[in-house]
């Protein structure tokens, strides 16, 4: 298993309610999509994924534990990795999970 399944319960139990919630096995981990669009995603040893607006993006890589997902050894926009420790305490993982919500929830259904 290429993800922690810990953290997808945690996650589960925040986005239990979320309208239009489902989830996926894909780039490594457990991805939860709002409408088909990629919010949050469980990661290997305990790391969180998320989804984010261009806008957001370079704000949210400089927060404590927080770096850009890197492609081919580049920094690819949108997309932030959380380190475990970030998100150990439920109300980090929370804010966390809520932005990569968020971000999915403005964009159109697929």
């Amino acid at each position: 298993m290429a993800y922690d399944p810990e953290l997808a319960d945690r996650i589960r139990d925040l986005v239990g309610a979320t309208p239009g919630i489902r989830e996926r096995k894909m780039f490594g981990g457990l991805v939860f999509l709002v409408d088909g669009n990629i919010a949050a995603s469980a990661y290997k040893d305990g790391g969180l994924m998320i989804r984010s607006s261009a806008e957001d993006w370079e704000a949210f890589c400089s927060d404590d534990g927080a770096r850009p997902m890197l492609r081919k050894g580049a920094p690819v926009s949108g997309w932030v990795l959380v380190e475990s420790q970030a998100v150990q305490s439920q109300s980090s993982l929370a804010e966390w999970v809520e932005r990569g919500l968020a971000h999915a929830a403005a964009q159109p259904p697929k």
